[in-house]
């Protein structure tokens, strides 16, 4: 259920790293029990060579190069250069998996996608307060991926259960995979502070386990309405994860399907921590 589900984001808010202390906790992280959770490195495309130096202190430890999810972001036919020429220079270090854009048109990521492609997977991150079936079309026409922004660092940030709900009900329906940022270090639905900040202002975040069941449940057909249900939990038995099946309240997922949307449909998570979703986990005795 948790392979590969946590890109590090250690650079973006609100852990805002340096450079270089991201970069030791991603080499860290690919040493520690619980690498196997670990996905890519997100970084800037204009930080792409400041990557690199880092990187390169750490490289020796490591045969294979770090995984990379680049944004790019206004200059997009820059970020692309940049992307590119980071390939040539820093093979040996980088692999560049993925990249990670936003257009809010279907003519805008058309032409968005028709740039970047063949050079790496495509995330699109749209807006969903309006229903984003035309949006989720156009990416499957042009074969890329979607992205969702499911939290942020104000209130206000953290979409509404039925509205994250719908887009993945939609995903499903319209055969786009997906993947989310912010927001997402517990595992189950609760209330926290949106900073680090002893003073920060709280809101209830999704929990990343509710996400990727939800969406598990969505691929195999499930109603809307039951999406966001899933979406809601808070009871952490009331999600069940066992050897052949993953089951919620009276529904039962064959383990099977779990796989297959894992591995096809909800990819990944952006955040900003690893040690966080890790550690609650563990708490929670699912590790």
């Amino acid at each position: 259920m948790v392979a590969g589900l946590v890109d590090y984001a250690g650079l973006f808010p609100p852990a805002s790293l340096s450079m270089i202390d991201a970069v030791a906790a991603y080499a860290g992280y690919l040493d520690a029990p619980e690498t196997w959770i670990l996905g890519r490195f997100v970084v800037p495309a204009g930080r792409l060579d400041e990557l690199a130096i880092a990187a390169a202190r750490h490289g020796s430890a490591h045969a294979e190069p770090w995984p990379i999810s680049v944004l790019l972001g206004d200059d997009l036919l820059g970020d692309i250069a940049r992307v590119h020429q980071a390939g040539l220079d820093h093979a040996s270090l980088l692999q560049v998996e993925s990249v990670e854009l936003r257009a809010a048109t279907p003519d805008a990521i058309c032409a968005a996608v028709q740039a970047v492609s063949g050079r790496a997977t495509i995330y699109v991150e749209l807006p969903i307060v309006d229903d984003p079936r035309m949006l989720l079309e156009a990416i499957r026409e042009s074969g890329a991926r979607a992205k969702v922004r499911t939290g942020g660092v104000t209130t206000g940030a953290v979409p509404s259960p039925a509205t994250l709900a719908r887009f993945i009900a939609r995903c499903a329906e319209v055969g786009v995979p997906f993947k989310a940022t912010a927001g997402l270090h517990h595992p189950l639905r609760s209330e926290h502070r949106l900073t680090y900040e002893p003073d920060a202002p709280r809101d209830t975040m999704f929990g990343f386990l509710n996400v990727f069941a939800a969406a598990a449940f969505a691929l195999s057909g499930v109603p809307e309405e039951v999406v966001q249900a899933v979406l809601e939990e808070r009871d952490g038995a009331a999600l069940r994860f066992g050897l052949d099946a993953l089951a919620w309240r009276d529904l039962t997922l064959p383990l099977d399907q779990l796989l297959e949307a894992r591995a096809t449909f909800a990819i990944s998570f952006g955040s900003c921590s690893f040690r966080e979703p890790v550690d609650d986990l563990h708490s929670l005795a699912l590790l």
